[in-house]
This record gives C-alpha cells, sequence and structure tokens, in this order.
C-alpha cells in the first residue's frame, strides 16, 4: 500500500503537465466572456493570485438569469480564495492543454474544516436574497454567510477541460462544491488533490470523464440537491488515502469507471443507505472492498453491480453492520451480477431481503470497454455557423441559412443564440452538432408556425436520419406553445449515434425580451410562462424507425408535449443516462414495440397543476427492456393519488433494479419568520411502483432492487409471507368511493372519524350508524383527533399557517370554535396529539461534522428535531387535548402564481402526517420516521417532546397502531405485524394500499383500515 500512496503523492505535485485538452483551439462566441489579461487583470503564469480576475469573469457571464460561458485559455491560474460561480455558469477551457486552477501549498482557510475554491450557487451576482440565507453552505473562504448552495433550481452550470490541483499543506481543501440539479456537468478534468480533502464535495446530476490522483477521497457526498440520482461515467480514481468514494443518498450511478490503489471503492456512510448501481467498470488493487454497505436491513439500500471486473480485490463486498462479506473469487474475476436489497417477485406482493452474487474467474482482466461518452469531433473541424450567414438574433429565420450549413460542413458549432426556425432541420447522417450552453443556445420554433399548425402527422424540428452516426450537444430545443403537430428531435439514427447535454424547453423557458415579444404571447403578465394547451403536442424526443445510440444529460420538462422521452419501433439498442423527464400530461418516458434499451438513473417529476395523472413510464409490447436507479418524484403539493409509477401491457423480460418512489423534498426558505429548512412529505407519491396490467401483477412497494417482469427469476424465490390473521379473521370493506381519506381518530366509545380533504369532509362510522357525514365546511381538514368531551379537534390546511378549530360531530358550521396556538403549560392529565409519522432528513443544511469528517446520522437528526420542545401549543376547549405548534412552512414560490389554490402549498410534521397519535406523558407510543423507512418506540415527555428513542422496526410508512396486548401493526404497502418485542409475527393484506389505522369499535379490536378510497375493517383476535 505505501508504494500506491508514494505515488499518489508524486502524481498531486503542483507543476505536473496539464492534461490534453479536447477544445485545442478557441470557440468563438461573441457573447462568451473570455478571461484575458487585458479584461480581468489575470495572468496565469502560475505566480500572481488570479482569483480576483476569475471572479470577475464569472461575475460578468453570471449578471442576467440565463447565466453565460466563462472561457478560459491555458494557464496555470492561482486560486487562494473561494470563486462563486452563480447559477446558469459555465467554465470552459480551451487551448492545446488544459489551463488549471492551481491552489498553492498552505494557502490559508484550507487547513481546517472545509475550503473550497470553487463554489457553484443558486444565485447570480448581485441579485439580493431575501430575509438571508437558510442554510449557507460550509467551506467559504473566507466565510461568507450570505451565499447559499446551489439548489435544485440550479439548472446548467458547469465546468469543462479544465483541471485542478491542490498544493501540500491544504487538508481541508475540496477543489468544487457541486451541489446542482439539470444540465449541471463537470466533464474533461484531471484533479490532483494530493493533501487535500477531496476533489468535489457534494454533487449533481452528471459528470463523465474525470480522473482523481490522491487526496483523502475523490468524492464525498450527501444527496443531490433535487434528491434525485447523480451519474459518474468514464472516470478514474487513482491512489484517494480512505476511499474513491463516500457518500450516502446520492442514488450513486456508475458507468465504465476504474477504481485502483485505494482501500475502497464506494464506502456508504455508516447509518445511512443509498441507491448504487456500477455497470462495465473496473477495480484494480482495492484492499478493503470494492463497496461497504451500511444499514443493511433497511429498504432504502438497494445495490447492484453488473459486469464488474476486480483484479487484486480481496473482497468484493463488505457489510458493515453484520461484518459479513462476499468473497472474491481469485486474483481477477468479474462480477457478473451483485445485487442487495428488497426482492419482489415476479408476481408481485411483499418483498424480502437478499441477495445475488454471481462471479466467473479470469485468467487476466479484459481490456476496458469504450467510453460511454463518444468523444466530440476535434475542434479544428468545428465550422462556426455565424460564419455561414446564420445570425442567432432571435428575431431573423435561420431555416434556410442551417440547412445550406449542414449541406456543406459536418461538423458546425452554434456559439451563444436563439436561432429561430420555421420548418424542419434535417441533419445529414454524419452532422454533428455543437453548442456549450443548452440555456442560452437554442433552435426555437415560433408559435402558430404554419408548417407545424393544425391536425397532421408529428412534424419535426429537428430530424436525423435513419441509422446516421449524429452527434447534438450542448443544445437546447424549444417547439413554441401553439404548435400541435410539432415533435422537438425526431431521432432515427443508430447505435453509435449521441444525444449529450440536451434541454428540450417548456413554457417557463427564459427568452430575452426581443425575442418574446418577436414569436412568443405570455399567458398572464404576471407569469413568464407562454401560452399553449398542456399535452397538446406529440413528444418532445421521439426515437423510431429504428432509432438507438446514447442518450446523456437529456431534460425534458415540456409540458406542452404529450410525453418527455417516446421510443417506438426499433430494435437498435439505446443506452439513457441521467434522464430526467418532468411535467407530462399524460405520460413521461413511453416504449412501445422496442427492444434492448438501458436507462440509467432516470428521473421523473409530476406536477400538480400540470401532470397530476401522468404515469412516469409505460411499457408496450416490448422486451429486453432495464431500467436502473429509478426515482418517480410527484411533488408534495399534489392533491389526489394516482395508481401507479409504471405500467406495463403485454412485454416481457422487464427488469428493474433500484426502484424509488416517493413524494418527499424540501426547501431552504427565509420569511417573516425567519430563516430555516422545510421537509416536504406529501402524502400523494404513486400508490404503487409498478402494474402489469397484462399479468394483473402489482407491486406495492416503493423501495426495492430487484424486480424482473416475467419468465425465469434472476433473483432466489422469495418465501410467501405468513399471515397475520387467525382462521375466520378476514379483512371486511365497510364503504368505499372516498376521493383521498386519512386521519383516523376514534372516540371513547369506539366511533371511526375520518376526513376525506378534497371534499372538505369528515365521516363518521360505527357499526351501529353505518357510515355518516358529520362536517361538511369548506375548511380543509386535514387531521383529527377526539376531546374527552367527545368534540373533534381539526387540524386544517386553511389559512396562512394553518388553522386548528374545535367542533361538535354532526353541528352546524356556526357552532365551530377556532382554536388560537399559545404559550401554555398543559393541563393536568391532558393528552399530547402528536404526527404518527415524521419526514425528517436534514437535506439542506450540511450534516459533515468539520472535526470529525463523519456526517449526522438520520437518527440523530430525527431524534433532534421530535425532541425539541415547541414554543405554543393548540389546547381543546375542554383542555384535555393539547397540539404542539410546529412552524408551518410556505412555499415562496406560490406567492407569484394568481389564481393557484395555495392550500396545498404549506408543509408542517402535522399538515403532512397521515394521522395523529394521542398518548399522555410518561406513555411509550410508535412513530414513523419516513425519511429512514423505519419505526422508533419513544416515550412521550411533560412537554409533548419525544424522548428514548430506539428502533424498533426496519418497515416505516403511513402510520403506525397498537393493540391492547402490544402488538404493533406498521403501514408499509401492507400492515405488518410485530409483537411488543419487535419480532414479526405476519402481515395482513388489504386489496389497496393502507394510509390510516386505528383500533376501535366497542371492544376496541376492531382494526379500521383506511384505504385512499376505501374503508376497509377487520376483527382481530389479539395475541399476547
Amino acid at each position: 500500500m505505501v508504494r500506491f500512496l508514494l505515488a499518489a503523492t508524486l502524481l498531486a505535485v503542483p507543476g505536473t503537465t496539464s492534461a490534453q485538452s479536447v477544445f485545442t483551439t478557441r470557440p468563438d462566441d461573441p457573447q462568451a466572456v473570455y478571461l484575458t489579461p487585458e479584461a480581468f487583470g489575470v495572468r496565469g503564469d502560475d505566480e500572481a493570485d488570479d482569483s480576483a480576475g476569475i471572479q470577475a469573469a464569472v461575475d460578468k457571464a453570471g449578471a442576467t438569469v440565463s447565466g453565460g460561458i466563462v472561457m478560459l485559455p491555458p494557464g496555470r491560474y492561482i486560486v487562494t480564495k473561494t470563486i462563486y460561480v452563480w447559477r446558469a455558469v459555465r467554465l470552459v477551457g480551451y487551448g492545446p492543454t488544459r489551463p488549471t486552477l492551481a491552489l498553492p501549498a498552505n494557502t490559508p482557510g484550507f487547513q481546517e474544516g472545509l475550503g473550497v475554491m470553487a463554489l457553484f450557487t443558486s444565485i447570480r451576482h448581485g441579485q439580493r436574497v431575501p430575509g438571508g440565507v437558510a442554510s449557507p453552505p460550509q467551506g467559504t473562504v473566507p466565510p461568507h454567510d450570505q451565499i447559499p448552495d446551489a439548489n435544485q433550481t440550479t439548472f446548467y452550470s458547469g465546468m469543462s477541460n479544465i483541471d485542478v490541483e491542490i498544493g501540500e499543506g491544504n487538508p481541508a481543501a475540496v477543489a468544487v462544491r457541486f451541489h446542482v440539479a439539470q444540465h449541471g456537468i463537470l466533464s474533461h478534468m484531471d484533479f490532483r488533490i494530493g493533501s487535500g480533502l477531496a476533489a468535489v464535495y457534494q454533487i449533481g446530476n452528471q459528470s463523465d470523464h474525470l480522473k482523481f490522483y490522491g487526496g483523502r477521497y475523490g468524492i464525498l457526498t450527501e444527496n443531490t440537491t433535487p434528491y434525485w440520482p447523480f451519474t459518474l461515467l468514464d472516470s478514474v480514481f487513482d491512489g484517494q488515502r480512505d476511499a474513491a468514494i463516500r457518500e450516502h443518498l446520492a442514488a450513486l450511478t456508475v458507468i465504465r469507471t476504474t477504481f485502483r490503489n485505494v482501500p475502497t471503492a464506494i464506502e456508504i456512510d455508516r447509518d445511512y443507505s443509498d441507491q448504487v448501481w456500477v455497470k462495465d467498470s473496473r477495480f484494480e488493487n482495492v484492499s478493503n472492498a470494492a463497496i461497504v454497505i451500511s444499514n443493511e436491513k433497511n429498504a432504502l439500500t438497494q445495490i447492484g453491480f453488473e459486469n464488474a471486473v476486480c483484479d487484486n480485490v480481496p473482497v468484493f463486498a463488505r457489510f458493515r453492520d453484520s461484518g459479513r462479506t462476499q468473497a472474491a473469487e481469485g486474483r481477477a474475476y468479474r462480477v457478473t451480477t451483485f445485487n442487495y436489497g428488497l426482492f419482489i417477485p415476479p408476481a408481485g406482493g411483499t418483498g424480502r431481503l437478499d441477495t445475488t452474487y454471481r462471479t466467473e474467474r479470469l485468467a487476466h482482466p479484459p481490456a476496458p470497454p469504450p467510453p460511454a461518452i463518444r468523444a466530440l469531433p476535434p475542434t479544428e473541424r468545428w465550422v462556426n455557423v455565424h460564419t455561414l450567414g446564420v445570425k442567432g438574433d432571435g428575431v431573423t429565420d435561420d431555416t434556410e441559412a442551417l440547412r445550406k450549413a449542414i449541406a456543406s460542413h459536418p461538423v458546425l458549432y452554434f456559439p451563444t443564440g436563439y436561432y429561430i426556425v420555421t420548418d424542419t432541420i434535417t441533419l445529414r447522417p454524419d452532422t454533428v452538432i455543437v453548442a456549450l450552453h443548452p440555456g442560452t443556445t437554442q433552435l426555437d420554433l415560433p408559435d402558430s408556425t404554419p408548417a407545424f399548425a393544425g391536425a397532421g402527422p408529428p412534424k419535426a424540428l429537428l430530424e436525423t436520419p435513419q441509422g446516421g452516426t449524429n452527434i447534438v450537444s450542448g443544445l437546447g430545443l424549444y417547439t413554441g406553445g401553439v404548435n400541435p403537430r410539432a415533435v422537438a428531435a425526431l431521432w432515427m439514427s443508430g447505435e453509435s449515434s449521441m444525444m449529450y447535454d440536451v434541454r428540450f424547453h417548456g413554457p417557463f423557458v427564459f427568452f430575452p425580451q426581443q425575442v418574446r415579444d418577436a414569436h412568443y404571447k405570455v399567458a398572464q403578465p404576471t407569469a413568464p410562462g407562454a401560452a399553449g394547451r398542456w399535452g397538446a403536442q406529440y413528444p418532445s424526443l421521439w426515437v423510431t424507425r429504428g432509432g438507438g445510440g446514447t442518450f446523456a444529460s437529456v431534460w425534458s420538462p415540456n409540458t406542452f408535449a404529450r410525453s418527455g422521452f417516446h421510443v417506438s419501433d426499433t430494435k437498435t439498442p439505446g443506452y439513457v443516462y441521467e434522464l430526467s423527464s418532468e411535467h407530462h400530461l399524460v405520460h413521461e418516458i413511453k416504449l412501445e414495440r422496442v427492444a434492448n434499451w438501458e436507462f440509467h438513473a432516470p428521473q421523473t417529476e409530476e406536477e400538480a397543476a400540470t401532470s397530476p395523472d401522468a404515469v412516469a413510464i409505460e411499457i408496450v409490447d416490448s422486451t429486453n427492456i432495464t431500467f436502473n436507479n429509478f426515482k418517480a418524484y410527484r411533488v408534495t403539493r399534489s392533491h389526489a393519488p394516482y395508481p401507479a409509477a409504471v405500467r406495463i401491457y403485454n412485454s416481457t423480460d422487464i427488469r428493474f433494479r433500484n426502484v424509488r418512489v416517493n413524494s418527499e423534498h424540501g426547501y431552504a426558505v427565509c420569511d417573516d419568520d425567519g430563516c430555516g429548512t422545510f421537509l416536504r412529505a406529501g402524502k400523494f407519491p404513486y400508490d404503487n411502483a409498478i402494474r402489469d396490467m397484462t399479468r394483473r401483477v402489482e407491486v406495492r412497494e416503493r423501495d426495492f432492487a430487484v424486480w424482473d417482469s416475467a419468465g425465469e427469476p434472476a433473483h432466489p424465490p422469495a418465501v410467501p409471507p405468513r399471515s397475520a390473521l387467525q382462521p375466520g379473521e378476514a379483512v371486511e370493506r365497510l364503504e368505499g368511493g372516498f376521493r383521498a381519506i386519512a386521519g383516523a381518530a376514534v372516540d371513547a366509545a369506539g366511533t371511526l372519524y375520518f376526513v376525506d380533504n378534497p371534499d372538505h369532509r369528515i365521516y363518521s362510522w360505527s357499526s351501529a350508524r353505518g357510515l355518516s357525514i358529520v362536517g361538511d365546511a369548506p375548511l380543509d381538514p386535514v387531521n383529527l383527533a377526539v376531546a374527552r368531551s367527545g368534540d373533534l379537534l381539526v387540524l386544517s390546511s386553511a389559512g396562512r399557517e394553518g388553522t386548528v378549530y374545535s367542533m361538535r360531530p354532526g353541528t352546524s358550521p356556526d357552532a365551530i370554535t377556532v382554536v388560537e396556538p399559545r404559550p401554555t403549560a398543559p393541563p393536568a392529565d391532558a393528552m399530547f396529539v402528536l404526527p404518527v409519522n415524521v419526514w425528517v432528513d436534514g437535506q439542506f443544511a450540511d450534516q459533515l461534522d468539520l472535526e470529525t469528517y463523519r456526517f449526522r446520522t438520520p437518527s440523530q437528526m430525527f431524534a433532534a428535531d421530535v425532541g425539541a420542545p415547541k414554543a405554543k401549543a393548540y389546547v381543546s376547549p375542554d383542555g384535555s387535548l393539547v397540539l404542539p405548534a410546529g412552524r408551518v412552512f410556505r412555499q415562496p414560490a406560490a406567492e407569484y402564481y394568481p389564481g393557484i389554490d395555495t392550500t396545498g402549498w404549506r408543509w408542517s410534521h402535522n399538515l403532512d402526517a397521515f394521522g395523529l397519535i394521542a398518548a399522555r406523558a410518561g406513555e411509550r407510543i410508535y412513530v414513523v420516521a419516513s425519511a429512514e423507512n423505519r419505526t422508533y418506540r419513544a416515550l412521550v415527555g411533560a412537554d409533548g417532546t419525544l424522548r428514548e428513542l430506539a428502533p424498533f422496526a426496519e418497515r416505516g410508512g403511513e402510520g403506525v397502531a397498537v393493540d391492547s396486548k402490544g402488538n404493533v401493526y406498521v403501514l408499509n404497502g401492507q400492515i405488518f405485524v410485530y409483537d411488543p418485542q419487535g419480532r414479526p409475527t405476519g402481515h395482513i393484506d388489504v386489496p389497496e394500499r393502507p394510509v390510516g389505522l386505528a383500533f376501535g369499535g366497542a371492544d376496541r379490536q376492531t382494526l379500521f383500515i383506511l384505504t385512499r378510497h376505501t374503508l376497509y375493517a377487520v376483527k382481530v383476535r389479539m395475541g399476547s
């Protein structure tokens, strides 16, 4: 091991030769900012401090919301303080050798804690941050608490063809903090980390062709800021002292990457989970393990490897908690398949934790595969379209000029600009289009263009020929809002073609005012959106007629299009990396009559207004399709459920590896109440992950590692789980036809009460009276508790901070009493009313301890949150109930959308919960930590806080209930039953996904079960 560390140290010495540039000549872009001595006083001579000049250039490029490009010529630029890279700014190096950003030895500010050389941020230069910054990032040099981190709206930011070197004596140094969202890209960079902490701290979106030499870590990271996958392609780690990658919750996706001369390749932090997917990668001289897996009993831990070549890797996988290992098969071997996590049977049902590990011995390691991301032609071959009469001024029709350019030159470079076209632009089989910023370099179709109007077959804005070898890189495409026949890109190119770093713009595209005035209408004066009808256009990207190839870092959020990524009628292989498809009316990704496609780290998102009834993936008449590290997200402000994220029709050999279906997210905000972060726990993720409509198979688990559609399973057969019901016990349907019920509570007589929030209704059910409406006022009821008097304490989402009121069931609305929060000591013998499920994960504030470089664990964050006393409480009029008043957060964007129903745009633990628990101080209760997928046992303190938390079950979904014998019933797709010691005793199958539980009836032995649309019950004979 000593020789490896020595080699890494030698590689990290400042002054080493820069890597071969991929942009060897200067791209000419009149709107780019060029880092020159004349303009910014930089020298690039490895002696003068160029920090101020680089910052001035970035400030200039980031002066508008659209951002821009900073071009760096060759040189060694000394950096001694943090460079703030504003939203949508890209730094691009050019010249025969790459420019280098160099941190000199022993630079002040980089010895303790964290010191960041380049910090990507969410605001542009000069923008005021109202009220301050909620969670300023660690590591600014000198310290600066008014610079926010990059966030889920930090688009287009990047750095390419620039190397970074960290000199000796800088143990806290980090080259780049990169907590960005879509179209954030680091590419073609060598990091010589030397004595530093890491090359990249906090990551986002996609990176490719990175090389990491030395350092304690290559990448050190928590979750991505939008909580979506991170993809790393075609990269190399060499000589890190502790681990090449140390991470958690990053949905880490690694393709065709080499790890060598390290103790550990990938380490998941202690007490954390992650979705890790690794394919076609190599591990050489790895002394501890290729991967260290933590939190191994939890369904959020999902690990998959395919075709991992190992040379001198004695232990492939090490399980931190249990100590077990997956051992090597000789010195050289290939791991054909390694999966760990929750395995779902092909016929659906409840999953179980399991492992597959298949290897084969190798006489010697084979040659590495070619890169996943194909190289662009050398810049010497680029022809600037401006030199061919193409304007790109946002006003001139460039259609004919572009056609002539394509006919005469195979490689076309598009400088920053808005290129107006009014008819299809068809590429030749060998045409390559290169741009460097898909936000500011676009092909734009004006509204109501005649060639795209009326009813008729699809018509492309950009079209590629069948079997072509085309490349389209760094470009934005916009089909306007009123062009019903439009397809942004009709792709028929072959397997060697590539689409890289391409954005399909939608209604909130940012245009210079002259472009908008000339070609687009505004829907309303207070919003930047365009006119048009949702879902009225053909798909944005349509791959068909034998099309295929590589699609990497593609973002498709155009709500005017029917879907974002559509593939049909092809058997040509397709490879998709880091696709983000969002906000479409019908489906995000659709495959019909398709074979031989792989999707790695696809992410979908559904909005409450634009895509409430959209399915994430629809697969029809297809075969041999794989989805890996798939994230399906529905926004937390969704008002109603939707059955499934994936629908499959008449298809075979469909494989899913590592799936997360969720509706939780967060924001960092400052408002009148101060700064803070709020975590939005949505109640309406997809009810099921997958429905195979042909086979009538339903996968209700939302987090799992393995599911295969049909045929011979690629994993061990599942053992059917044992039913918790005794002979003669059965789940009975009581009532149906509801829209979205929740908030179960039971009174002293055993009568059940619950709400149907979309209809503003409160219901009761008892065996004597059946179903009754006991409240019908338009007051947005969310959750209930029953006071000693028999009155209901109702938590409502109405009002700026939400509302609490008291009512007698079945009385007139004019008898309602609004309860105000007040500082108070709990009345004697009062019961505290607490949320049954709480979402806490600390995703915005850094959780890294700068002394130990360890992260706060989820259990620590959860305990700190539920253990924090509340300054005020709501007390029922009879004094029997105390509801602690936590802070209510509002999403600031709600203020900018007049006419939108904003009652769903506020969050608190009480509002987010599927129900409330009533308990006295000193009682032990069970509460679900939703972010951990875990149920805890806790003691209720005298002030209503939770203390003495202890993990109880590695299941945790919508709620929990306890019977009179102490048996615990946990909701997580089905009802899982545990004895008082936490031992699983079986489960209860429910025809629909359960979202609420309560024991009621006269003898308290009736378990009421709430699903979205139906009320069920089962009479339980309680065991000891």
